[in-house]
């Protein structure tokens, strides 16, 4: 009788011990975080720094499980270090060359090469100066111009062509300031450390800049066409639906509320 009695007892707490440990494992089970976003890092041409801002929040309202993180520059010096194997996942650069160039040498997803805007130019000036943007690099009184540098910016180089398809690149050659990418040219402008920039367009209307200055868009015609592409360098889910989500209706209307000209329109 107290042997029966002595078993029963040590099967008793023992059960209770086994259901204690499977209801902790349960509200465990239930108080867990969800995972961490995945984070895709991408390279940025300078122009996309504000309607970059834009886009990296709404994906992520949409895709609550990846997390956009940018870096910005010039796309000639992102160029160079992809090539030496840069730890970026996608790079979206100002001239589609670049990332054609990077899919021919064997880097990055070959076939993943697209076209998402055409890039636009604009002689910019701050809105408390006297000169007209529109006349302003044939002005005597300015002493310094602020352009992209043309080795390695595509801006740089559209600036160029323009400023020599308008008849002024003589006149003013003397007084360029190369900024390291568009949006340290703005910068420039801004700063006093030149009278006069050209720079994106998408910079130039952007909510933080528009009402800092005023701006002449430089005719099409005077320089080549501006193709930005981009590029998956490490393929990824991630990677594949941020391309696609760019080129879709989403990421085509916030690229054109900042100036660029869509692929196909």
């Amino acid at each position: 009788m107290n042997s029966r009695g002595s078993a029963a007892g040590g099967r008793g707490p023992g059960l209770c011990g086994l259901l204690s440990i499977l209801a902790s494992m349960v509200l465990c089970a239930g108080c867990a975080r969800p995972p961490a976003p995945a984070k895709l890092q991408i390279a940025a041409a300078a122009d996309l720094n504000f309607a970059m801002q834009e886009i990296a929040r709404d994906f992520h309202q949409q895709h609550p499980e990846i997390d956009l993180q940018p870096a910005f520059g010039s796309s000639g010096n992102f160029y160079a270090q992809i090539q030496n194997h840069a730890p970026f996942d996608v790079f979206l650069s100002a001239d589609v060359d670049y990332p054609r160039k990077l899919a021919a040498q064997g880097l990055g997803v070959a076939d993943s090469v697209f076209v998402y805007a055409l890039g636009r130019i604009v002689v910019w000036v701050p809105a408390q100066s006297a000169l007209d943007p529109a006349t302003a690099l044939k002005a005597a009184a300015v002493r310094h111009v602020a352009i992209a540098n043309p080795q390695h910016a595509p801006y740089g180089r559209a600036a160029e062509a323009a400023m020599r398809s308008l008849g002024v690149y003589d006149s003013v050659e003397g007084k360029l300031v190369l900024g390291e990418n568009v949006a340290q040219t703005l910068e420039f402008v801004e700063s006093g450390a030149a009278d006069v920039g050209i720079v994106a367009l998408s910079l130039a209307i952007a909510p933080p800049v528009k009402d800092r200055g005023r701006y002449w868009e430089v005719p099409l015609a005077a320089y080549p066409k501006m193709e930005q592409g981009g590029m998956i360098l490490h393929d990824s889910a991630a990677a594949r639906e941020f391309r696609s989500w760019l080129l879709a209706p989403g990421g085509r209307a916030t690229l054109q509320r900042y100036g660029f000209y869509l692929p196909g329109k």
